[in-house]
């Protein structure tokens, strides 16, 4: 996280500041979009795309260490599991802000902050669609050579008994070329 700011803090102390972050960050996480200062906006920012990052680790320590900063552990599960997959192929800017304008009681400057939840760019979704159906593809045809393989074992092997060691090998010679075709088959569909 950044250094914060030298001069006074968010809520007057250290300890105030990250608990108002804590649950900024929860409200935002559960809400998607929240409306507040424009200071505390820009406060917030940096701390929720930290958050949104070991979220997107997904390992125990990662879940752990969130869960030391938030409480509510029904965010927390919302975060690594809806949030996260969400945001899986952006490589940043979690987080939005948008001025709003002042409030009316004390004319602070307002602004909403959201987490952007659309994919990187429309091209990007279409290709990440065509790479997953190319691999489903590719894992099927793998599925029918595997099924396929072991058919012709079992039909040779009752033939002769010398013959058995020669399919045997055979088959073991076929398998890494088998795997090696479909690696190829696999870049190509990327």
């Amino acid at each position: 996280m950044p250094t914060p700011a030298k001069g006074p803090r968010l809520g007057g102390g250290a300890a105030h500041e990250r608990l108002m972050l804590a649950n900024l960050s929860a409200a935002l996480f559960e809400h998607k979009r929240i409306t507040t200062t424009v200071t505390k906006a820009k406060r917030l920012k940096p701390y929720a795309e930290r958050l949104v990052t070991f979220a997107k680790r997904g390992d125990l320590a990662s879940r752990r260490r969130v869960l030391g900063l938030i409480s509510n552990k029904g965010v927390v599960h919302e975060l690594f599991t809806d949030i996260a997959q969400a945001v899986e192929n952006r490589e940043g800017g979690y987080t939005r802000i948008t001025k709003i304008g002042n409030r009316k009681g004390d004319n602070a400057p307002m602004a909403v902050i959201e987490l952007v939840l659309e994919p990187v760019s429309a091209k990007q979704a279409v290709v990440a669609e065509a790479t997953s159906a190319a691999q489903r593809d590719a894992d099927k045809k793998d599925a029918e050579k595997a099924e396929a393989a072991p058919v012709a074992e079992t039909e040779e092997a009752p033939e002769a008994d010398e013959a058995a060691p020669e399919a045997e090998a055979a088959a073991t010679e076929e398998a890494p070329a088998a795997e090696e075709a479909a690696a190829e088959s696999e870049k190509d569909a990327k």
